[in-house]
């Protein structure tokens, strides 16, 4: 039976660690996993804007002897009524994976459901698991663990901060997440996350005080105020964020080696300072590359290639 990624929950806390070790091993000897896709296809299907999304999972496939096929949902049928789920029957017909950036969980849920090949989510407004992977290999390769770390999210209770809640608890991080009132992450998922880290020796806070969240933590991370969809409400936003911006304010009294890293796109001098992303404890560059060799570790894993 076909696994999928819907969620970061859809892997075991054991699942999680494997595939960051073999992220790791990816990014060190790509020349041995060229060709472990060799024959694959993979449709890429983008309902929102992508930059570091679609190119990092096209280079994925190709540099794994993939065939990537990206699409837009104005190119298929879908942009003509045609529904998630047949799209998903005929695609399974032709590909080996699909990966889908949408809008709503529901229609990967229901794509999933009908498709008969993995289904990745490349993005969605309840979890962004992709980049989940990405942020927690490149804690570990700076902080050289992540057990028992503090990682400090500031911001908007948004997809990413679902998906690094789930993540960092399975991988024992204790894990802050610092918002104004009325924008906190769903509560379905902070008890759930609350759940795992019990089990793994991590632990999840929400707090509206962005000082003290950030106090001694090793990891200070942000998105945008207003994610893909809510461009709407930016200006209220703007009035409502700007104390839990990333500032030098937050560095300061934070821990001395604190890293700082942002999932991008970025607006400078909105949720974070340029002084702050262009600074010596930024590794948002690094966070940005890792995208594309923990994409191929996920490639690998669902598609039995390792």
């Amino acid at each position: 039976m076909e696994r999928d990624y819907l969620s970061v929950d859809d892997l075991s806390v054991e699942e999680l660690a494997m595939l960051l070790d073999l992220s790791a091993e990816v990014k060190a000897k790509p020349e041995d996993h060229a060709t472990a896709l060799a024959g694959r296809q993979v449709a890429l299907i983008f309902e929102k804007p992508s930059t570091r999304t679609r190119v990092s999972f096209e280079v994925a496939v190709a540099s794994t002897g993939g065939h990537p096929i990206p699409l837009s949902s104005s190119e298929l049928q879908l942009g003509r009524g045609e529904t998630i789920e047949d799209t998903g029957r005929v695609l399974s017909r032709y590909v080996d994976a699909i990966v889908l950036r949408t809008f709503e969980q529901e229609r990967l849920e229901l794509l999933a459901r009908a498709a008969t090949v993995p289904v990745i989510n490349a993005l969605s407004d309840f979890e962004h698991p992709c980049q989940a992977l990405a942020d927690l290999l490149t804690i570990r390769e700076i902080k050289g663990g992540l057990a028992g770390r503090t990682l400090t999210y500031l911001g908007d209770g948004n997809n990413v901060t679902h998906s690094l809640l789930l993540a960092g608890a399975k991988a024992g991080v204790h894990v802050r997440v610092a918002t104004p009132p009325g924008f906190e992450p769903i509560p379905q998922v902070v008890q759930r996350a609350t759940e795992i880290a019990e089990g793994t020796g991590g632990s999840v806070r929400l707090t509206h005080d962005p000082i003290e969240a950030s106090r001694d933590a090793d990891v200070l991370y942000t998105d945008v105020w207003a994610s893909m969809g809510q461009e709407a409400e930016a200006e209220e936003r703007a009035l409502v964020f700007p104390a839990y911006a990333l500032d030098a304010e937050k560095v300061a009294v934070a821990r001395p080696d604190v890293t700082v890293l942002h999932c991008l796109p970025a607006h400078r001098g909105q949720e974070i300072t340029d002084e702050v992303i262009d600074g010596p404890h930024s590794a948002v560059w690094d966070q940005a590359e890792n995208r594309l060799h923990t994409q191929k570790a996920l490639l690998l894993f669902l598609l039995g290639a390792v």
